[in-house]
């Protein structure tokens, strides 16, 4: 042992000579222990990041055999031709082994240890064929792997790296054992063993989202480490790394959401020398520190939007997550220049981050530890969950001189659970958790199947649907169950599959009236041709998907209103998902109001659409049973019908609470993008006024006739709900009223309008009005446009007024005084409704 040992000395003498010759600088770390083997090789070789990798032949560290099927001796084999794109060491060669076996590595000191296993799934003979691996790793106690299948998880690119950390105690060795499955075999083409510096990752004080504590990661824990990323710079190499051979990505854009793709920029500073003083040099590459990405440079879309990674990761673990930050832009160079927030997994992770601040000056790196909790359950047959990392610019411009926020780099690493393992399946077993099995399977068993098949007449009897969250596939259909059984049939009719066809004509593409992401919508007749419907048919593989098909039926099942779409039934026969609805002659409310070459509303009859909206949400904040939150509100969700009345729809989204105190709720954001709260978006909590928020940028489209958001070269014009703030501040918002209206509305309703528009979309939620106060503020705007016309009639608006606001009594002139005083009376008090 002691010859191997003076051997890996050696190689690391000779690597840091080569460097010196070369002219080059050592790097900024040396690892005591830094073992490159490659499995089932016979001699050294150098790859092309000049690593020099031993193999596990010469250095006489061939794996201990135990007892197994056949022949129980491993096996090393070349990769067969074509099988690889892969060309160098380590995966020219690899061990396998349809038997456990074991590498005892020497080791020169105890320690925190990097441990990087090298696959290359490739077919090495036919006894080896790729689809046939399937196996376990243990390392230093800890399961690494179970069930791994390489071939599942690097298909497209192999080879693949997995790397983890483990902290070795006072052995001089390590074991790493591949445990194969039965009739399968594992495999290994290279293991590094790279030490670290004592607490790089194994830190005392991260910060835990979601709690005033710490959450210090301990020795006896492991870690995998899940993304490293460069953000906004380049790939950086093992060789150019700090000493320890990490490899960084740089793909961060491929995890952006879409309107952080579109807006956000890549500053950089490549003359910048970074001056490392609170944190160590090794930390990360100075590459890391001299790039970045950011929101921009325009104050008006920082505002509306806010900089998000979605990562995908596996469920029930806890996250150590490492943000890394340099200010490298000259401008920014004391306290609060650029200050921002900073949400993870929807809770605040910093309230205030300031990377000046953090790092004591410009050009200074600094890093900042989290840990976070992914103990959700996937989503739609999903084996992944998502965390949300946001950086949002601060609203109020006193508290910074740059609302924007930066990222230079990011590191993610899963932690062991108590059982010691870092594992999650590869391959696809049954997912007994959380999916159902479909009829077809159960009519095929025996036992299985009628165990099955009582559970589900149990839970139909309860009238529990099961529905998951996305359409995997696993959707209940005719021949498994009656969907009839799923709701209250006196509210909500079931169609079958045949007679929807016969409504549409078997989906004649003549009788479609939209179309979008969800599928498409037709126009049909039931009942013998008596009655014109809609019909919206999901697409199967509809992000809107199944749980969203089942709250709209149960949300819009229990309404009966005046402005609410009215659902007469649905149709989930044979894995479809449509919804039937009233047919809505005129369309939406975008359909009159641009692009398009309809004549335009009155404006009277866009404020009495305007009103009748406002009643629909109403109702479902204060008049249905609990507050119900629509999260959906835009121009393209508020139908006509024949007589003009406007009616609230596409309820997939809603959310219900029926607990009064509940001041919000903690949700993933979800909505239509120039509509979202800003307040909602930030902070991932929904309350009805999120609901409120969006309706004032509705009523902004109906005034200027444009969308809630335009590419335009006027930055400041892109989001119209900031345009509306800017020009309403400076007494502008008549220019942007839409032409055809110029002239037309009397100065005072422009007045109350506007008025009331500007309280909806406060930045805010607790300063916006209630949806009451703004249904009493729009009809007091249409009294006093009709007043300025001479036509008031009272009684005759009153009577188109639904039972829900029938308290309310008519707005007079007499009385505008006293409403004026308290319609937003809510905006007083902080606490809200």
């Amino acid at each position: 042992m002691k010859s191997i040992i003076t051997t890996l000395y050696l190689s690391l003498f000779l690597h840091i000579l080569i460097l010196l010759v070369a002219g080059q600088s050592p790097p900024i770390y040396s690892p005591v222990d830094n073992i490159t083997l490659a499995c089932g090789y016979s001699g050294p070789s150098t790859n092309s990041d000049s690593r020099t990798w031993r193999g596990d032949i010469n250095l006489k560290l061939s794996p201990i055999e135990e007892a197994g099927r056949g022949n129980n001796t491993s096996q090393s084999r070349e990769v067969s031709p074509g099988t690889s794109s892969a060309s160098q060491v380590p995966y020219t060669t690899a061990r396998l082994s349809y038997s456990q076996f074991t590498y005892k590595i020497p080791l020169s000191s105890p320690g925190q240890k990097f441990i990087r296993l090298h696959f290359n799934p490739a077919t090495y003979t036919p006894d080896f064929d790729r689809s046939n691996s399937l196996f376990s790793v243990k390392a230093g106690g800890f399961t690494l792997l179970s069930d791994f299948n390489a071939t599942v998880t690097a298909y497209v690119s192999p080879p693949q790296i997995r790397e983890f950390c483990v902290n070795v105690e006072t052995e001089q060795s390590l074991n790493i054992t591949f445990t194969p499955a039965k009739d399968a075999y594992a495999f290994i083409n290279g293991i590094e063993i790279v030490s670290m510096p004592t607490g790089l990752y194994y830190i005392r004080s991260p910060k835990f989202i979601g709690s005033e504590t710490l959450y210090p990661i301990e020795n006896n824990t492991a870690m995998e480490m899940v993304y490293r990323i460069n953000i906004g710079g380049s790939p950086i190499s093992p060789n150019g790394d700090t000493g320890m051979y990490r490899n960084w990505d740089a793909a961060d854009e491929k995890y952006l959401d879409d309107v952080s793709r579109e807006f956000s920029v890549l500053p950089q500073n490549n003359t910048i020398e970074p001056n490392f003083v609170t944190i160590p040099k090794y930390s990360a590459p100075k590459a890391v520190y001299v790039t970045g990405r950011s929101m921009g440079m325009n104050k008006t879309i920082n505002k509306s939007y806010n900089l998000t990674w979605v990562f995908p990761l596996d469920p029930r673990f806890y996250y150590l997550v490492r943000l890394h930050f340099c200010e490298f832009e000259g401008d920014i160079i004391n306290f609060g220049d650029r200050s921002f927030q900073i949400y993870m997994a929807n809770q605040t992770a910093e309230e205030l981050a300031d990377v000046i601040g953090w790092s004591k000056g410009n050009g200074n790196p600094v890093y900042r530890d989290y840990v976070v909790g992914m103990f959700m359950s996937p989503a739609g047959g999903r084996k992944k969950v998502d965390l949300f990392l946001v950086l949002a610019a601060l609203q109020k411009d006193s508290y910074t001189s740059y609302n924007d926020a930066i990222l230079n780099g990011l590191e993610i690493f899963k932690l062991s659970d108590s059982n010691r393992n870092l594992a999650q399946h590869t391959t696809n077993p049954p997912d007994t958790e959380n999916k159902k099995t479909p009829m077809v399977a159960i009519v095929t068993g025996v036992v299985s199947g009628l165990l099955v098949l009582s559970v589900l007449g149990f839970l139909v009897f309860r009238r529990q649907w099961k529905l998951k969250d996305s359409g995997s596939g696993q959707r209940t259909t005719k021949s498994t169950m009656n969907p009839m059984q799923f709701l209250p049939t006196n509210l909500c009719r079931y169609f079958s599959l045949a007679e929807i066809k016969a409504a549409t004509k078997n989906f004649n593409d003549t009788f479609t009236i939209g179309a979008g992401g969800f599928g498409n919508v037709y126009k049909g007749c039931i009942d013998g041709g008596a009655t014109p419907v809609a019909i919206k048919r999901l697409k199967q593989e509809s992000s809107q998907g199944a749980q969203e098909f089942k709250t709209e039926i149960e949300m819009l099942s229990q309404f009966r209103h005046r402005h609410l779409v009215t659902l007469i039934g649905y149709c989930a026969d044979k894995g479809e998902m449509i919804l039937v609805y009233d047919y809505m002659a005129r369309g939406t409310l975008r359909d009159h109001l641009y692009y398009t070459n309809k004549p335009p509303l009155s404006w009277e009859q866009r404020l009495q659409i305007c009103i009748g909206t406002a009643r629909g949400l109403q109702y479902l904040h204060s008049g249905a049973k609990g507050t119900i939150i629509h999260r959906d509100v835009k121009s393209t969700n508020i139908l006509l019908d024949d007589k003009w009345v406007a009616k609230v729809s596409d309820f997939g989204l809603s959310k219900e609470t029926n607990n009064m105190s509940t001041t919000h709720i903690s949700t993933v954001v979800k909505g239509s993008f120039g509509y979202l709260d800003p307040e909602y978006y930030r902070r991932q909590r929904l309350t009805e006024k999120s609901d409120v928020y969006s309706l004032g940028v509705v009523l902004f489209e109906v005034l200027c006739a444009r969308p809630a958001v335009i590419q335009t070269e006027e930055l400041k014009q892109v989001s119209l709900a900031e345009w509306a703030k800017t020009c309403h501040q400076n007494e502008e918002l008549d220019q942007i009223i839409d032409p055809s209206l110029r002239g037309k509305i009397a100065a005072e309703c422009l007045s109350k309008f506007t008025e009331v528009g500007i309280s909806c979309i406060h930045e805010n939620g607790t300063e916006r009005p209630s949806m009451n106060d703004v249904v009493k503020g729009l009809e007091l705007a249409l009294e006093l446009q009709q007043r300025a016309e001479g036509n008031i009639n009272c009684a005759a608006r009153n009577a188109e007024t639904e039972t829900s606001s029938s308290e309310q009594s008519c707005v007079t002139i007499d009385s505008i005084k006293c409403i004026s005083a308290t319609i937003f009376s809510e905006i007083n008090f902080s606490s809200g409704r």
